[in-house]
């Protein structure tokens, strides 16, 4: 039973981070029967991967730095990303708003306030980012991807539904794929993403760690690792120089199956990283991005890390002789790997995408409709939306 049919609009901010959980709830909403809208910036629109039904309206949204001066000129787009998205409700009716953080989401979620529609926002990190502290007495719900959410006031915590970070299709489909085997004399493959922002201490560290590996263990090594087009020339002699195999690239299409393939991640701690990671089952060690907002990568690996499925390991702390050391220590038996993966794979939350659909339905609609689909579908999280969405009703009431 999914009910009557509804306009939803998605509001992301310009990064993978915002707009590829923003692209999974639209596919799952559309897949309801659903209309869904998507507002974001430039970089937002230009992102790989949105579904064809999906309209991208691009909106001015502004930034607020240290610069007082600046601060007008991010008040005057905001105001102006306000009143546009105003007229897209206008004609598109949405019953519910859903901001994924950024600044690009805050006027559509301004505007949601405005116009007096139920709005939503969802955090993929384990802070609360600006613009969603920003908003949170304002939203009706809070979803988040974590059990754990630094910066969020003890007031809005009743607004709290726990969903996960909704992954891509073609890593959701690995989850019930078992670990690659790994045993005393197979090789061991490591897989080593870094992002545009963090790949060039990867690219210095990584090599020379795996060359410090105990020589049985090296020589057992095969590398997949992403780097930055300026760096690729001298991590391929790096390797060359360790007689290390590995394959460099700038960008893999087909990184899905090279996780599938991997029995070790090295790399940043970004939400949808860890979203993945966990989603498939993959032990990890994690470098946090030092200048991440708020610190929160860091913050990001505390649950995965906290159950044994990674090690996190500081950007000041990263060396070549503690990464082998870490790399040592989790793969010298092919259990330890094993078990490490299983703990990965028990802190995922695979039917994310689902249980935010389930939040956002229970907004906007007949009261009795979702109590019935959320008893239905039964999703994790679900019930939470359902205690959110009536204490909001109430809310509204008074």
């Amino acid at each position: 039973m999914t009910g009557p049919n509804r306009h939803y609009v998605l509001a992301a901010g310009g990064t993978g981070g915002h707009i590829i959980p923003a692209f999974a709830l639209a596919t799952e909403l559309e897949r309801r029967g659903h209309h869904v809208a998507l507002i974001t910036d430039e970089r937002g629109a230009a992102i790989p991967g949105k579904p064809d039904f999906l309209p991208a309206h691009v909106l001015p949204a502004g930034r607020f730095g240290k610069n007082p001066i600046q601060w007008i000129k991010g008040l005057r787009a905001v105001l102006k990303g306000r009143s546009m998205a105003l007229r897209l409700f206008e004609s598109f009716q949405p019953s519910a708003v859903i901001g994924f953080g950024g600044y690009p989401a805050l006027p559509a979620l301004l505007a949601s306030t405005s116009a007096k529609i139920p709005s939503v926002v969802h955090e993929q990190n384990a802070v609360l980012g600006r613009v969603n502290r920003l908003l949170a007495g304002r939203v009706q719900a809070i979803a988040t991807a974590y059990p754990e959410i630094e910066r969020l006031a003890d007031k809005h915590r009743d607004k709290v539904a726990l969903v996960g970070n909704p992954v891509r299709s073609e890593v959701l489909q690995l989850r019930e794929e078992p670990f690659p085997a790994f045993t005393e004399d197979g090789l061991l493959r490591v897989l080593v993403t870094g992002g545009s922002q963090g790949a060039r201490v990867l690219s210095e560290v990584v090599p020379d760690g795996l060359a410090m590996l105990q020589p049985a263990l090296r020589a057992r090594l095969q590398i997949t690792q992403q780097c930055r087009p300026e760096d690729i020339d001298a991590v391929r002699k790096r390797y060359a120089d360790h007689d290390i195999p590995a394959e460099l690239g700038t960008y893999f299409e087909d990184m899905a199956s090279r996780l599938a393939d991997a029995h070790l991640f090295i790399g940043r701690a970004g939400a949808s990283t860890i979203a993945e990671l966990t989603a498939v089952g993959r032990p990890a060690i994690l470098i946090p991005l030092p200048i991440a907002t708020d610190d929160h990568q860091s913050f990001n690996t505390k649950e995965v890390a906290k159950a044994g499925g990674a090690r996190m390991i500081r950007q000041e702390q990263f060396t070549a002789k503690e990464l082998a050391k870490q790399i040592q220590a989790m793969a010298q038996k092919p259990q330890t790997l094993a078990t490490a993966a299983h703990a990965a794979w028990n802190c995922g939350r695979p039917k994310a995408a689902q249980d935010l659909a389930d939040l956002v339905e229970s907004f906007g609609g007949d009261a009795m409709m979702d109590v019935i689909r959320v008893g239905a579908n039964n999703a994790r999280g679900a019930t939470q939306g359902a205690a959110v969405g009536q204490g909001a009703a109430k809310e509204s009431a008074q």
